[in-house]
């Protein structure tokens, strides 16, 4: 390109981006390991806004399509069983998916304002679905818009501030940082039902320092009703909190008029969603940028300058993000059916969010492990019990979701196979398992380990007073039973005599068992031949020195 030539912007002729919010489910039920929180939004009054979603397969099988049939077969017999479930012949509670979607059917569009920009920008809203997992406290709110016609600057700024929860920070303006000046949810009608507030500085400071967490900006909490912020004053049967940072994961699909007028520095702010600025220059260091192609480019199907069979597509993912970009006048890019625009849409989509519901399962795991242990108060008998029983419970809900949600495979098609695996390694999903496992395996090993030698103390506890009680029991057997002739005494002069024997037995019982680690160690030393009589004794008188006990409990 000639320098001194203007540079001449592609411009995106379609546009979608899907934005996931994995959040942590607080407990309805203490003690309950299966809490089944969607059951909150089936028991909602008639007029709610969710409803769950039936799949295609539950339906009239003269409406499921060719597409359907392609993405179920994209993936291996065990994810579809975990995608789709076992099907009409079997079992129906033990063969439907584990997963519960709801759909929200009360918002049509999303109106942006961005900054610098007088006039808002309007995208339609193509779905607002909330994801649950069975035996999972996991929920992933999941949000479609799509638009068209809009120039490079719009769609990467679209792409860096709409999903957003909070600010950050705040511009001098008092606009928060990295988010968009307005945004608003619109009714069918046309009505507006809910507003953002990043500016409103004041509520989200007064929050965090009320209840050391973030807040959430209005119009995402209007977006999750019933469900409520775990700290929120307002009333709800379901809570939640945020597992991750105030960035959203997003995917996006670009349909651009001219993709050879793509500069690197474009595809370098779509891959890695970085916002909008100088197309001949690069958001960051070129020393940094080095590897970027082949670290999160997947280029099986891209190649510029030359003639070739396939349709040009690039793929790229970070991990938290992912991107399609293509050619607006190739049918195949943007047939929604059997094309690569609805294959971003399902097939692809599934990959990212498994991935992301991998990450967030493991990170709330995580986390209540860190909550139960922070609860926890060795001084209270009955708080070390409930620990007790917590992490035993979180060690089988992990290896539950070992064995009925964690895989590293999907799918043995390439191009899913590769991308599933690059998506999962940005997101440093194997490692954050093995952690995860190790750290509760461990807990759970030493709790195990604990019990045994209470148990183990325990046994020599009894022992101790078995050997000392064997005493009077062979002394009481040499005398004979009829010591005291009192057969035919009343029944108050034999109840008078069992007390008198009854109440010292206890009381001779009760206090070998406190001196017991005592006397085991005596015994212990009585039964070592290379300890002398005189040291025999003297730990023998050890057991009722005071001193000894303090020094020991020190």
């Amino acid at each position: 390109m000639n320098p001194t030539e203007p540079l001449q912007l592609a411009s995106v002729e379609k546009f979608r981006e899907i934005a996931l919010w994995p959040v942590q489910l607080l407990p309805r039920y203490e003690g309950t390991q299966i809490q089944n929180h969607w059951e909150c939004l089936n028991a909602t009054s008639a007029d709610s806004v969710w409803n769950e979603v039936v799949d295609e397969f539950g339906g009239d099988p003269g409406e499921f399509k060719e597409r359907h049939y392609k993405e179920f077969v994209t993936f291996l017999p065990f994810v579809q069983r975990f995608l789709y479930g076992e099907g009409t012949g079997s079992d129906e509670k033990s063969g439907r998916s584990p997963i519960h979607v709801f759909r929200r059917s009360d918002i049509a569009q999303v109106r942006i304002t961005l900054p610098g920009d007088t006039a808002p920008m309007s995208f339609d809203v193509a779905h607002i679905d909330l994801y649950f997992f069975y035996d999972i406290d996991i929920a992933i709110l999941v949000v479609e818009i799509a638009g068209e016609k809009l120039s490079l600057r719009q769609a990467l700024d679209t792409l860096y501030r709409f999903g957003r929860t909070y600010p950050t920070h705040w511009e001098p303006s008092s606009r928060g940082g990295h988010c968009a000046e307005r945004v608003e949810w619109l009714s069918h009608s046309g009505a507006v039902l809910a507003v953002s507030d990043y500016e409103n500085k004041g509520r989200y400071l007064r929050f965090v320092s009320e209840h050391r967490a973030p807040c959430v900006a209005s119009h995402w909490e209007f977006l999750m009703e019933p469900l409520v912020l775990y700290q929120s004053p307002r009333e709800g049967n379901v809570r939640y909190r945020e597992i991750e940072y105030q960035r959203m994961p997003l995917m996006s699909y670009l349909a651009l008029d001219e993709t050879s007028r793509l500069t690197r520095g474009d595809l370098v702010r779509f891959g890695l969603v970085t916002g909008p600025g100088n197309a001949q220059t690069l958001p960051f260091s070129e020393r940094f940028l080095e590897d970027f192609e082949r670290r999160y480019c997947y280029d099986r199907y891209w190649e510029e300058g030359r003639e070739h069979d396939f349709n040009n597509v690039r793929l790229i993912s970070n991990g938290h993000d992912f991107t399609m970009v293509g050619e607006a006048s190739e049918p195949f890019f943007t047939e929604a059916e059997s094309g690569m625009l609805g294959q971003f849409r399902h097939q692809y989509f599934l990959f990212f969010l498994i991935t992301h519901f991998h990450k967030a399962a493991l990170l709330m795991l995580s986390n209540r492990l860190v909550a139960e242990l922070s609860q926890m108060d060795i001084r209270q008998p009955k708080s070390v019990q409930t620990f007790r029983r917590d992490i035993k419970q979180l060690t089988e809900i992990f290896l539950r979701f070992t064995h009925r949600y964690w895989f590293h495979e999907v799918s043995d098609q390439a191009q899913a196979r590769d991308l599933f695996s690059m998506m999962g390694k940005h997101l440093g999903t194997d490692e954050l398992y093995n952690r995860t496992r190790v750290r509760i395996l461990d807990m759970n090993d030493y709790l195990e380990r604990d019990q045994l030698r209470r148990q183990t103390d325990s046994v020599v506890r009894l022992t101790v007073v078995t050997t000392f009680g064997l005493i009077g029991t062979v002394t009481t057997g040499f005398l004979g039973m009829n010591v005291i002739a009192a057969a035919d005494n009343p029944l108050g002069t034999k109840l008078l005599y069992f007390m008198l024997v009854f109440i010292p037995s206890v009381a001779l019982t009760v206090y070998t068992v406190v001196k017991s680690k005592r006397l085991a160690e005596f015994l212990e030393t009585l039964a070592n031949e290379r300890l002398t009589k005189r040291d025999k004794l003297k730990l023998f008188l050890d057991i009722w020195k005071k001193e000894r006990r303090a020094s020991r409990q020190s």
